[in-house]
């Protein structure tokens, strides 16, 4: 039977505005427990950013974080899915655009994501990767 992308994707992922300040993302990020969000214009999908791009390409270049926006930790060259899209094609996406979240959308609204971590959890929830991603974070 054939899987989708629907059927292991998170639904409603949390979207901020480009213009949101790196503090406030990461703070959204501990609150709700994420390693992503994606950033919208309004309806329009406009990034992806993950708690290590807030790093490496906001907090490590200096400056002040409350005052520095989402939209330069961000990418921006996105690498899209639909819900009805088969898992197989994610994975392969994944592996050819070295990527370990894609977003999922419908008629070009955002209205998930799917991760590396998903696919594992699903594909082979006894490998290491698919223990990890299925284990409760500690606090």
């Amino acid at each position: 039977m054939t899987q989708h992308v629907s059927d292991i994707m998170t639904s409603a992922p949390v979207t901020v505005e480009p213009q949101t300040s790196v503090t406030a993302v990461a703070q959204i990020m501990r609150d709700q427990d994420l390693g992503a969000v994606l950033v919208t214009d309004g309806e329009e999908l406009r990034g992806l950013v993950t708690d290590r791009d807030l790093v490496v390409r906001s907090l490590a270049e200096g400056g002040d974080p409350e005052q520095i926006t989402v939209v330069g930790a961000c990418s921006d060259d996105l690498v899209t899915l639909t819900p009805e899209d088969d898992l197989d094609h994610a994975i392969e996406l994944m592996r050819e655009h070295s990527v370990r979240r894609i977003p999922v959308v419908d008629h070009g609204h955002p209205v998930g994501i799917v991760s590396l971590g998903d696919t594992a959890m699903e594909r082979d929830p006894g490998s290491a990767l698919g223990d990890i991603s299925a284990a409760r974070p500690n606090t």
